[in-house]
């Protein structure tokens, strides 16, 4: 809803409030690797009535349209704004993506499942060389290369199931199954 209507001193109150609340947003992007004033833009969109333009958000948060383009295609690429459509306009529009459980998850899932895979492709590579120059030592001559080896490989096995682990807790996020776990609180007015 626009703040047009209200008189002056009411629109300061609640310009007010909502910058505290777009400075916490903003400063808290930074766990999703998003710069403040990016972190800004989406807390500009969080309070918009309405889709944006790149060009109304820059007007509002006096940023050039090439700075307002590229904190949108991150915000898009993490899937916490939508583009949407609307009939007549020929720019593209913005809005915020309010579920902020699956803007979590979709984050979590990107980042995570790539880190996951990649991790698990190494730990296992170097497994497999570990145990093939285990299998060709000589267990007296090469005793201590042995012993370091079979320590590493320990050491490596408790990684692989570490990760084996966070794969399975990204597949609870992505089959919603964490909310049986962790229940979404319920939206309790004050």
């Amino acid at each position: 809803m626009s703040l047009d209507h209200l008189q002056e001193e009411q629109q300061a109150t609640v310009l007010r409030i909502r910058k505290r609340v777009i400075e916490a947003i903003g400063r808290n992007m930074d766990l999703y690797g998003v710069t403040l004033s990016t972190g800004h833009l989406y807390g500009l969109l969080f309070f918009a009535d309405k889709p944006m333009t790149l060009d109304d958000m820059g007007r509002e948060m006096e940023m050039s349209k090439t700075s307002m383009s590229t904190g949108v295609r991150t915000l898009l690429d993490l899937k916490m704004v939508n583009k949407v459509w609307s009939k007549g306009s020929r720019k593209d529009l913005y809005e915020v993506e309010y579920d902020w459980h699956q803007t979590f998850t979709d984050y979590f899932v990107i980042k995570w499942r790539k880190a996951v895979e990649s991790n698990l492709q190494i730990l296992r590579k170097s497994v497999d060389e570990m145990n093939r120059l285990i299998a060709d030592l000589d267990e007296q001559a090469d005793a201590e290369l042995l012993h370091i080896l079979k320590e590493d490989k320990h050491k490596v096995l408790q990684a692989e199931a570490y990760y084996k682990w966070l794969d399975r807790l990204i597949d609870t996020m992505e089959d919603e199954e964490i909310y049986k776990l962790v229940p979404k609180e319920e939206i309790k007015e004050h």
